[in-house]
């Protein structure tokens, strides 16, 4: 049973945020979920839950500290799980200026309220408070093939708008649990995937083209390396760091499945083949197209995750073969999501990002015509 019976989650409408919303819900806990439903957040991701009294959804913003405050004051949970934030490179890349507003002066409203609930806490209550900063691993920049993966001790180098927003946040979480003394831990993660992902990124942007036909635009020789981590297994991994992770410490969670971008890609593909061996774009990663590749992309990311394993207990349930079925399977029988996020805005935007890398590539990445194709 958990020690912590009300959490505050903030971006739990999102991709990690609503599975772990999910997850906690499913395991008994009450969970005030506070969204601003930007681009990538989506309450279809939560339907299962939304009649369950256990999930509380607030409309708001992490940036507006009186609401903040509010639901800190009235519904006194005994975590914050702190999402919320802008997470796509090529977005930070476009407009850095969201992403330092929300990830940099929201990650700031939010530790300032948590200190001031907290100081107001006592007995059981203040020595139970935990405040859990989700991260990433491109606060540790690139890697060469030769490098060790990422650990712990790893120096700070973000090479992209979001990852330097990232690891600013990550130094005022820090700078909170030393000066302040509020018990909070950070977690660093490498790439995930799995169910609910918005189909910016890279998994779900590849299965919904190749449903539909449309090319598969893969940067540069996509021998880009990621660490990838099924997403149910990083939410067990933060519930497991929000019980019994040492307060100031940080926890770095991988899926110790080191893959080039363009193997994923190749993964899709096959898996896409075996599940819908009728379509007619078989095999589908005739589909795939080079794209230029995007201004500063990190070489290689690794996680090294042998202290949350050490200490804590915690090893990814899914491989990368069982996790990346699981995933495609999901998008094929979720065609109602499917249809929900591939909105106008979202076509719009992959339209721009991929629009001007490719002369050979079409320009039409839209994938609103996936999710017919996904039902056939």
């Amino acid at each position: 049973m958990s020690l912590h019976k009300t959490l505050l989650v903030t971006g739990g409408a999102g991709f990690i945020g609503s599975n772990f919303v999910l997850a906690a819900v499913a395991a008994g806990q009450t969970v005030v979920n506070l969204d601003a439903l930007t681009y990538a957040g989506n309450l279809g991701n939560l339907a299962s839950i939304a009649a369950d009294p256990r999930h509380i959804f607030v409309h708001g913003n992490i940036n507006d500290g009186e609401l903040v405050a509010k639901l800190l004051a009235e519904h006194r949970p005994s975590a914050v799980v702190h999402f919320a934030a802008e997470s796509h490179v090529d977005r930070s890349i476009a407009g850095p200026e969201a992403f330092l507003k929300t990830n940099i002066d929201g990650t700031f409203t939010m530790l300032r309220c948590a200190r001031a609930f907290y100081e107001s806490l006592a007995g059981q209550e203040k020595e139970q408070f935990r405040f859990l900063h989700v991260s990433t691993d491109e606060v540790y920049g690139t890697l060469t093939p030769e490098d060790p993966a990422f650990h712990e001790k790893t120096p700070y180098a973000p090479n992209s708008p979001y990852a330097a927003s990232k690891a600013s946040s990550d130094m005022l979480v820090r700078a909170w649990v030393h000066t302040y003394k509020l018990p909070a831990l950070i977690t660093n993660c490498s790439n995930n995937y799995g169910p609910f992902q918005f189909p910016e990124k890279l998994i779900p942007l590849m299965i919904l083209n190749a449903l539909a036909g449309k090319p598969l635009p893969v940067y540069g020789d996509g021998q880009q390396v990621r660490d990838w981590l099924y997403v149910a297994d990083h939410c067990s991994a933060i519930a497991t760091v929000l019980e019994s992770g040492r307060v100031g410490e940080t926890y770095n969670v991988g899926g110790g499945n080191q893959r080039a971008n363009l193997a994923v890609v190749h993964t899709v593909c096959a898996l896409l083949d075996e599940l819908r061996p009728d379509s007619q774009f078989v095999p589908h990663s005739k589909l795939i197209t080079y794209v230029q590749d995007r201004p500063g992309h990190d070489r290689r990311y690794a996680i090294d995750a042998r202290k949350i394993e050490g200490e804590l207990g915690w090893h990814a349930a899914e491989s990368f073969e069982t996790g990346m079925r699981k995933t495609v399977e999901w998008y094929l029988d979720n065609p109602e999501w499917l249809k929900d996020v591939t909105s106008g805005a979202y076509q719009q935007w992959v339209s721009k990002n991929y629009a001007d890398r490719s002369s050979e590539a079409s320009t039409d990445f839209a994938v609103a015509a996936a999710v017919e194709a996904g039902t056939k």
